[in-house]
């Protein structure tokens, strides 16, 4: 099934929602509104569904900018990992070391080492590569 794209309701809509960088809060509220309502369109055209890409495009801009996301450190992604999966240092005692080398590396006083990393990466079922 091949489905047309028409230009002219595209252009309708670009005249409708009239999309531009957002620039305020406000502008970024509007914008999630439209976005919501298109997203619980049951029919949605594919002219439609070319305004709410490029409207999520627009918000994830914004975003960026306005709200950007710091990369966790490896002990932060390991506590968060433990914590959402109800696991305690104990649990890991054998995986990555002894007792204390874990509570060391837990608490932050320790790198993770490679070794550690792929050993944990396995334990998650995650990439080692958030551990290092």
């Amino acid at each position: 099934m091949n489905i047309l794209f028409n230009q002219n309701s595209y252009s309708e809509l670009l005249v409708e929602f009239q999309p531009k960088v957002i620039a305020t809060e406000e502008e970024y509220d509007r914008t999630l509104e439209t976005v919501e309502k298109l997203m619980v369109c049951k029919n949605r055209t594919p002219e439609q569904t070319a305004i709410l890409q490029l409207l999520v495009t627009l918000i994830e801009e914004f975003e960026k900018k306005h709200y950007p996301i710091e990369p966790s450190s490896p002990h932060a992604i390991l506590k968060h990992l433990m914590e959402a999966r109800g696991i305690k240092q104990s649990d890991l005692v054998g995986i990555i070391g002894s007792k204390g080398v874990v509570s060391e590396v837990v608490n932050g006083n320790r790198a993770i080492s490679k070794a550690q990393a792929k050993a944990l990466g396995e334990f998650f079922h995650v990439s080692p590569a958030l551990f290092i």
